[in-house]
């Protein structure tokens, strides 16, 4: 008995150690629709998760809004109200998008990050 739950205890720890841990940050997802709720409301609940800062599936790339927030917050912040604070300071940066803020397209309901 003690040979299997040791057997399986191993298995359990070689299966974690081989596949990649989920470095989730929920709470840059909820500071975000706190402070943005009228854009989760225009898109849809897919665009307001980590694509607002990461193109891609890969979340060591950010599009240009996410590197703008990466420079005003420390690295894996916690405290959803200094991450809400973060996303205030960077409203007044240039977007993307000609003649727009991060901040203009926020107020519009639009994603603020470039692809």
């Amino acid at each position: 008995m003690r040979t299997m739950i040791a057997v399986a205890v191993s298995g359990l720890l070689l299966i974690s150690a081989l596949t990649g841990g989920v470095d989730a940050r929920p709470q840059y997802k909820k500071a975000f629709g706190v402070t943005y709720p009228d854009v989760v409301k225009k898109q849809t609940a897919k665009k307001t998760g980590c694509n607002v800062c990461h193109p891609e599936k890969s979340k060591k790339k950010r599009n240009n809004y996410g590197t703008a927030l990466s420079k005003v917050i420390k690295k894996n912040e916690k405290d959803t109200k200094k991450i809400a604070e973060a996303l205030g300071k960077i409203e007044k940066e240039k977007s993307a998008t000609k003649d727009k803020t991060f901040g203009d397209l926020l107020e519009a309901g639009d994603l603020p990050g470039d692809k």
